[in-house]
Order: structure tokens, then C-alpha cells, then sequence
């Protein structure tokens, strides 16, 4: 296990910070919860296309990414079913523009060109709002939901110095150690 191992625990504590409660603790953060009706708005390319999106905007230090973000949006959809169809819309805007300039779907593309096209899409300065044109339909529901799990889950605070992260209470340790 890495320094910076993202796990299902830290998906919890995301999810507790954007003031979802998850019944049944972490094992209730799987796919196989959801309805149907949620699947067939969100199925396995959007999956595949959102990890694709937390590996390019994650730091490469982390580890787990792909089970933290499989528990974190199974947990935010699970919440708001309504979520769903409004993510995978983003997710086919990005598609739309990755196979226009460049010829194939996100998930597709190699992890240099993902940055490329979500930097070329304008996303990096787009001002995320969900019922925006496209690139700021994907900054708010790809871009900045995966990036708000990330820096308020405990490890995702870790990485960057920020002991308690807001939502995350830190345990007794933190209050034990002096000042640095």
C-alpha cells in the first residue's frame, strides 16, 4: 500500500462531505445497488469514461483510483438518480468533442491526449454549471465532483497538507501531535 492509497473508506468520508449518508456503510457503495433505471443512464462506458477523467485530473501519486471512484459516483448516483442522467450527458459532451478533433471517444484515447482534449475543450477555465454549455456541464459533473471527493477525503487531504479535510473529524491523533 502506497502513502496515498485511495480506498472505499475515503469515498465514505467524500460522500459525508457532500452531505451524503450511505445506509449500510461502505459495502453499500457498489453498482449492484442501483435501479435499473439509474443503469441504463449510466452504464459501463460512462464508468470507464469517469475513471478515465479522475486518472488525467488526479495527481499520479495515488493509488486505488479506480475503486475510490467507483464508490464515490456509485454513492452519489444511489442518492440522486437524477444525478445520473445529467453525468452521463456530460460524459457524451466529452465523447462528442473527443471524436470530433480527435477521431475516437475519451476512454479511448491514450492518457497524454485525455489531457490535451480536457484542456482543449476549455474545462481547465471553464465555469463549472450544470445546466451550461457542455464544457462547463463536464467541468461541474466530471471535473469538480471527482476533485471535491478527492480533496475531502482524508487521503486527498493528506496528499496535499491538509490534515482535516472539511467533513473529516481526524481522530484523536491530530490533536495529540504539536505544531510543526
Amino acid at each position: 500500500m502506497t502513502e496515498y492509497e485511495l480506498t472505499r473508506r475515503d469515498a465514505l468520508k467524500a460522500l459525508g462531505a457532500a452531505g451524503i449518508t450511505v445506509a449500510g456503510g461502505v459495502t453499500a457503495l457498489s453498482w449492484s445497488d442501483r435501479s435499473t433505471d439509474a443503469e441504463n443512464e449510466f452504464g459501463d462506458h460512462e464508468r470507464r469514461t469517469v475513471y478515465a477523467v479522475a486518472a488525467t485530473v488526479y495527481p499520479s501519486e495515488l493509488a486505488g483510483i479506480e475503486d475510490f471512484v467507483d464508490a464515490y459516483v456509485a454513492g452519489r448516483l444511489n442518492a440522486d438518480s437524477t444525478r445520473a442522467a445529467a453525468m452521463a450527458d456530460a460524459v457524451a459532451a466529452l465523447d462528442e468533442y473527443a471524436s470530433e478533433w480527435e477521431g475516437d471517444e475519451f476512454v479511448a484515447l491514450d492518457p497524454a491526449t485525455q489531457d490535451e482534449t480536457l484542456g482543449a475543450m476549455g474545462v481547465r477555465i471553464a465555469t463549472p454549471d450544470p445546466d451550461g454549455d457542455p464544457r462547463q456541464r463536464v467541468r461541474y459533473y466530471l471535473v469538480n465532483d471527482l476533485l471535491f471527493a478527492l480533496y475531502s477525503s482524508p487521503t486527498g487531504g493528506r496528499l496535499v497538507g491538509i490534515e482535516n479535510p472539511q467533513g473529516h473529524p481526524g481522530g484523536t491523533r491530530s490533536y495529540r501531535r504539536p505544531p510543526e
